[in-house]
């Protein structure tokens, strides 16, 4: 009976130390990177359009491609902190781009230029 018991009792304690442990540690959210293709292009067309995009008739410095938009971003994103306003301000004669839309040509920035 005695060797019943302790098997029990061992048994018992297994159980709660093996569901009481750190194995349920919270897993780290993967923040994926941004890309050119998928994330950027569409912010570029939404905002530098048509001045910087020569198939919509733009005749500034073309941003419609991978290579130059990733050659001019930390001019763009210079640019794109000013205010109205303020000399070299972008978008021209249009509203501030929000903090979210800045914070993608940032991101982009520090996600190291990816272009897929």
């Amino acid at each position: 009976m005695k060797k019943y018991f302790v098997f029990t009792a061992v048994s018992v304690a297994a159980l709660i130390f093996a569901n009481c442990g750190s194995s349920k540690k919270a897993t780290a959210t993967v923040v994926p990177k941004l890309n050119y293709e998928a994330n950027m292009q569409a912010v570029v067309v939404a905002n530098c359009s048509p001045c910087h995009i020569p198939s919509k008739g733009g005749f500034k410095a073309n941003l419609d491609g991978y290579d130059l938009s990733k050659k001019y971003i930390a001019d763009i994103i210079a640019r794109i902190e000013k205010n109205p306003g303020d000399r070299g301000f972008m978008p021209m004669k249009n509203p501030k781009l929000s903090a979210e839309e800045i914070g993608v040509f940032k991101k982009w920035l520090a996600d190291g230029l990816l272009e897929k």
